[in-house]
């Protein structure tokens, strides 16, 4: 990213995350001014860290952490900022990876319970590909939605990208077909296939995504590619058993994590990273197509506690 790009996406992410860092702060903040740091305060804080969602073992890391040789001290809010930021960012290491795309078409799965950001992220996604030179086509595999399919087409639209879609109801699995036999014989960079959120019946979301698997690959043996999970951080704890659950349905291998900026739940980021280790390939801070940006632990973390870039 150029360095302008970097500084205006900065800007976005540290104010996208402003709920979460003022939650974190304002705790940080309330603790080093009423006492020195001692094993009551680190307590205080530890279970902070667990409310903010950061996850039990990296709560416990960071007390770890500050309380190595700063026993009976006084402390500045910006030592514990900065050790708070070491550590999620040791957390983070190693899921901050990069969507590479490795095959042409480059299939990419999109999975998620409705009203995570789903559609609106392929929209996003379609765009940033766009704009980096490549052909995209989407299709419309959430068949169930036709407010789904009407907002895939306006995506379509926007980034100049074909739409394969059918009437609401159609069967998802045939349509993907379509899509990659289209896609392949157009000799096109990349599809992005939506799906159903649906979790009513989980057991018929499971068939569903196993039999558009299985079709897929009657064109593309190796497809997907990617099965990108997008997870909505205003849920919190939730993004847990979505995790599970989708791993276990369609075999997710990476996460998106969208609506960073309308919570203060950012920190489940971080605890979905230590329990999970799915690559984290881009999070979302608002509405517009910039606002979702590929994902860097070190300006997470330090967004994150309030840190300065």
């Amino acid at each position: 990213m150029a360095e302008t790009e970097h500084q205006s996406w900065w800007k976005r992410l540290s104010g996208g995350l402003k709920r979460s860092s003022s939650a974190l702060g304002s705790a940080i903040a309330d603790l080093v001014t009423k006492r020195k740091l001692d094993a009551g305060s680190i307590e205080d804080l530890e279970n902070e860290l667990i409310r903010a969602d950061l996850g039990v073992e990296t709560a416990a890391s960071i007390s770890q952490a500050l309380s190595a040789g700063r026993f009976e001290k006084s402390i500045a809010p910006d030592e514990v900022k900065a050790v708070l930021a070491g550590e999620i960012e040791k957390a983070l290491a190693g899921v901050d990876q990069p969507l590479e795309i490795t095959a042409r078409p480059f299939v990419i799965l999109v999975v998620g319970v409705n009203g995570s950001g789903k559609t609106t992220t392929i929209g996003k996604l379609a765009a940033k590909f766009r704009a980096e030179g490549k052909s995209v086509m989407l299709a419309a595999g959430d068949t169930f939605r036709a407010a789904a399919i009407d907002q895939l087409k306006i995506w379509g639209e926007r980034t100049t990208s074909p739409v394969v879609a059918r009437e609401p109801g159609a069967d998802p699995a045939g349509l993907a077909f379509d899509a990659l036999t289209q896609a392949k014989a157009e000799s096109l960079d990349i599809v992005i296939v939506d799906t159903a959120g649906r979790l009513q019946n989980k057991t018929e979301l499971m068939d569903e995504l196993e039999k558009i698997v299985r079709v897929m690959r009657k064109v593309i043996p190796d497809a997907p590619h990617a099965v990108l999970l997008v997870l909505d951080a205003t849920v919190g704890q939730n993004a847990l058993s979505q995790v599970e659950m989708f791993q276990k349905t369609a075999g997710v291998t990476g996460l998106v994590m969208t609506k960073l900026d309308g919570s203060a739940r950012g920190g489940i980021l971080v605890a979905l990273a230590t329990k999970f280790h799915l690559p984290v390939h881009f999070i979302g801070v608002g509405e517009g197509v910039d606002d979702l940006q590929p994902f860097t632990a070190r300006d997470f973390a330090r967004a994150i506690v309030g840190l300065e870039e």
